[in-house]
């Protein structure tokens, strides 16, 4: 708080010695004396400052007391000053009426009785005081007005736009209070719900509206005034939304509850999305489960039958390429079903079909998560035995793949012809038993004929569009009779880079490692197995080689500006990858990609393919580097 202001008194006298005599009488801490020789001069002063009183002489040369209060009493800013009218001559009724009617207070003869005057100016000292403190009390009324206005915008414009829906009732759930964040969430208006029991106005059912009470209730006899609860309410259209009401209870000066303020957030939204989420963390446990399962079992299935660990190896991973691929196929259909078309273009791209001698036709059809994966096990094994053993032994065999829906099956066909004389066999290897048995968990029939012209396998499959996911089923399209045959050149696992050296890029130290030795196998030199961006870009700036395998991702980093070197410098190269196309560098999602877990024939066509075709005379990876 501020000093006190002093207060102005004016001391008017053409007497010097009154003047002084007057000060001495007066003075005291807080007050501040003024004194003028004239009227003239009182006047200047009064015009600089406010006097709380003005002591007049009345016998004064040129203008006298009474004049002075005359011109006093006429002007504005010096109208409300009191006057205590002094004078050492005799007076009679007539000329005391003249003071007062000049707007004196009062009217003293000298000799002055110091007590009586002291007395009389204290009173108007104490006056001026009171002034001050009711004044500076106005102004801090004001303030404190101006602020709380402020606050209340403040409030109301939180209370009108938070996202938030404040409502305030009381204890007995009577609607006082209702914003527009409430009006918005619940559609009802202030107008229609304030006064009125929230139970009744289709907000809170029976049930909710007693679990508000009893909290309510326990909120009162409890230490703490403040909680969440969850509660399921209604809008005004009759839609139901789970909603947290954050309740802060409103007590009196004695400590009675008056109200119940609660702030309410719909999280309608993010309850369904959290239990989407753990439905599909559940799913997704589950999947994985069941896929490293029956990785374990292709494992040991593969393991039994297999004469030597060559072979175990070869076997178990054509197996596992194609469970790769069906999980990739269904991944990029977030797992609501895939294609059968797709599946079999699969088992082509990998290599275990040869495209240019086999025919494919069918309609389009959508299979649901499970039946794909088993499929795709099936279509593997049915063209690895094709080609050891089969139709596509020989030079002139031929594979014919068709499919048919019909009354809600699906009727798959697998026929071979032109290859050697079929017998059929003495005992059942674990392809075969995979074929028969993973089909039939899914409910289908399965036939074989061991004819002397060629195998043929008969599927008779359950399908229905029903079976997929509804919300996710893709739009109908126009039934087409028969898909165009996929023709392709045959992939010879037989292939040599005889010669070539080759920069591998990955950073995982056993796949690397494998690559090396798939290279070092085909006669082809590693230079160098970079698994960071800086050791890839040093080595792609500083190292003479003929191609490159890229891994799709570095270590969670992108390998963009390790493709940009490589095709700077005219260095062919491949993407090998866990991920889709999609997360590849988009200016070079053209550039040959190899999915993880990788077939090392399907490996060495692609590299022979790419080195075929874009390694130029002389090599760009053998010239000198500064």
């Amino acid at each position: 708080m501020s000093e006190e202001a002093p207060v102005n008194f004016l001391l008017v006298d053409d007497v010097p010695q009154n003047l002084e005599a007057l000060e001495a009488l007066l003075a005291h801490e807080g007050l501040r004396l003024f004194k003028a020789h004239s009227g003239a001069q009182a006047l200047e002063l009064m015009l600089e400052h406010d006097f709380a009183l003005a002591l007049l002489d009345v016998q004064m040369p040129e203008m006298d007391g009474f004049e002075l209060a005359e011109i006093m009493r006429s002007t504005e800013r010096t109208r409300a000053i009191p006057i205590i009218f002094l004078t050492a001559v005799a007076t009679d009724e007539l000329r005391r009426f003249r003071g007062y009617e000049a707007g004196a207070v009062d009217y003293l003869l000298k000799p002055i009785d110091t007590r009586m005057l002291r007395s009389k100016t204290d009173v108007f000292y104490e006056l001026s005081r009171q002034r001050q403190i009711l004044a500076r009390q106005r102004d801090e009324l004001r303030d404190t007005a101006d602020r709380l206005a402020t606050t209340l915008n403040r409030l109301t414009a939180h209370r009108d736009n938070s996202p938030l829906a404040i409502v305030e009732f009381e204890p007995d759930l009577r609607l006082i209070s209702w914003t527009r964040g409430a009006e918005r969430l619940f559609g009802w208006s202030p107008d229609a719900v304030l006064g009125r029991h929230a139970g009744t106005i289709g907000w809170m059912d029976v049930e909710t509206a007693g679990a508000v009470t009893r909290h309510v209730a326990a909120l009162t006899v409890g230490g703490e005034h403040r909680d969440m609860q969850v509660h399921s309410v209604r809008r005004a259209d009759g839609m139901l939304l789970e909603c947290e009401f954050y309740y802060s209870l409103l007590l009196d000066r004695s400590g009675k509850p008056v109200s119940v303020s609660a702030q309410i957030l719909d999280v309608t939204e993010r309850r369904r999305a959290e239990e989407t989420q753990h439905l599909l963390i559940g799913e997704l446990n589950h999947r994985v489960k069941n896929t490293l399962a029956s990785v374990q079992a292709i494992a040991f299935q593969t393991l039994k039958g297999a004469p030597s660990p060559a072979e175990f190896a070869d076997k178990f991973t054509g197996r596992l390429q194609a469970l790769a691929q069906a999980h990739s196929l269904l991944s990029r259909q977030t797992w609501q079903s895939a294609s059968l078309s797709q599946l079999v273009q699969d088992q082509l791209d990998l290599g275990t079909i040869d495209e240019g001698r086999c025919s494919v036709s069918g309609p389009a059809v959508e299979l649901p998560p499970n039946l794909a994966l088993h499929l795709a096990l099936v279509l593997h094994e049915l063209g690895t035995n094709a080609a050891k053993y089969g139709a596509l032994s020989n030079s002139e065999g031929h594979v014919f793949i068709d499919w048919r829906l019909q009354d809600g099956r699906l009727l798959l066909n697998w026929r071979e012809s032109g290859g050697p004389p079929v017998t059929p066999p003495s005992r059942k290897g674990f392809g075969s038993v995979l074929v028969e048995r993973s089909l039939l968990g899914e409910g289908g029939v399965v036939n074989a004929d061991f004819r002397p012209e060629g195998v043929q396998w008969q599927f008779d499959l359950p399908w229905s569009p029903s079976a997929l996911d509804p919300v996710e089923q893709r739009p109908a399209v126009a039934p087409v009779a028969v898909e165009a045959p996929i023709y392709g050149e045959r992939l010879n696992s037989h292939i040599t880079l005889e010669g070539l050296d080759f920069l591998v890029v990955e950073d995982e130290p056993l796949i690397a490692f494998e690559l090396s030795d798939v290279l070092a196998d085909a006669g082809a030199r590693v230079v160098g197995t970079p698994s960071t961006l800086d050791e890839a870009a040093n080595a792609v700036a500083t190292l003479a080689f003929d191609a490159a395998i890229l891994d799709g991702n570095l270590q969670g980093a992108a390998v963009d500006t390790i493709a940009e070197a490589l095709a700077r410098r005219g260095i062919p190269f491949l993407f090998l990858s866990g991920y889709g196309p999609e997360h590849l560098p988009v200016a070079f999602n053209s550039r040959p990609l190899l999915n993880k877990p990788f077939d090392r024939s399907n490996l060495l066509s692609k590299l022979r393919h790419l080195v075929a075709t874009e390694l130029p005379q002389p090599s760009p990876g053998r010239a000198a580097l500064n």
